[in-house]
């Protein structure tokens, strides 16, 4: 999983060189889904099935999410503005495991109040990195990055939630970024070792409420205000938890470095 979380950064690496007013969310999505097939990978958005049959797949290898959107944006010719703020959510599977991650990128200079709310909602995702070290159960953490949003004055987006990944991108369990009565009870879980979850804390500048959009996949605040969407994929192991969506360790990078020369000299 490690691996397939190395190729997801190095997609959020090419996408935050590129994000700049004028950018469209389509070529964002090219240049994404470009970097998977020559990793050898398979995009997960790509297809995903709507939950209603009736509705078409998922077209692209991102969700692009701009401004009061909040998630499942469809990448399209709209060009980002100066002041924008944008949300990739991509994955991938690669050699049978799954990684997924998502950045909220500034599009240039941004309102210092937007600017607040991305910096809370990344702060909440560490948040919850740094708590797996020391809580034994979700349900303390979710807790935890709720009062840290509520605090700032923001309000976390509840009708969607993080999620188990492996073989595939969805798996047990759910992984709210607040306290749901499921937690209260029997959807609790232990944060132990051999747990791989994605966390994505999504968090509105005004009311928690969303709405669908025409396309029957964009999600959007209800109020039109901003939000923000930022994901890891996190392993618990025996000596706690790591980032396998994080950038790599200088032995790492230099091992990758290794296979992929290797690869081409083939």
């Amino acid at each position: 999983m490690r691996q397939a979380g190395l190729c997801v950064w190095e997609a959020h690496q090419l996408v935050g060189k590129m994000v700049a007013p004028g950018i469209t969310t389509a070529q964002i999505n090219s240049v994404v889904d470009a970097h998977f097939r020559e990793c050898g990978a398979e995009p997960l958005f790509k297809g995903y099935p709507h939950q209603k049959n009736n509705r078409p797949p998922f077209p692209a290898a991102t969700c692009t999410s701009v401004n009061d959107e909040v998630v499942h944006g469809i990448p399209g010719s709209r060009p980002l503005k100066e002041g924008d703020i944008v949300s990739v959510d991509t994955g991938c599977r690669l050699g049978g495991w799954c990684g997924d991650a998502a950045v909220t990128y500034a599009v240039g200079r941004i309102r210092p109040e937007v600017r607040q709310l991305l910096d809370a909602t990344l702060a909440s995702l560490d948040l919850a990195f740094q708590l797996m070290n020391e809580k034994s159960k979700w349900s303390q953490i979710a807790r935890e990055m709720a009062q840290f949003i509520h605090d700032h004055g923001f309000s976390t987006v509840e009708c969607f939630v993080g999620h188990g990944i492996g073989r595939q991108m969805h798996e047990e369990p759910q992984v709210p970024n607040f306290m749901s009565r499921g937690l209260r009870g029997s959807g609790d879980f232990r944060i132990e070792p051999g747990l791989v979850i994605a966390v994505e804390p999504m968090v509105n500048m005004g009311s928690k409420r969303v709405k669908m959009l025409p396309d029957y996949w964009t999600q959007a605040t209800l109020d039109g205000k901003p939000s923000a969407h930022f994901e890891h994929t996190i392993a618990v192991t025996r000596d706690g938890p790591v980032l396998l969506t994080m950038a790599p360790t200088t032995d790492e990078a230099a091992r990758r470095g290794a296979a992929v020369a290797a690869g081409a000299g083939k």
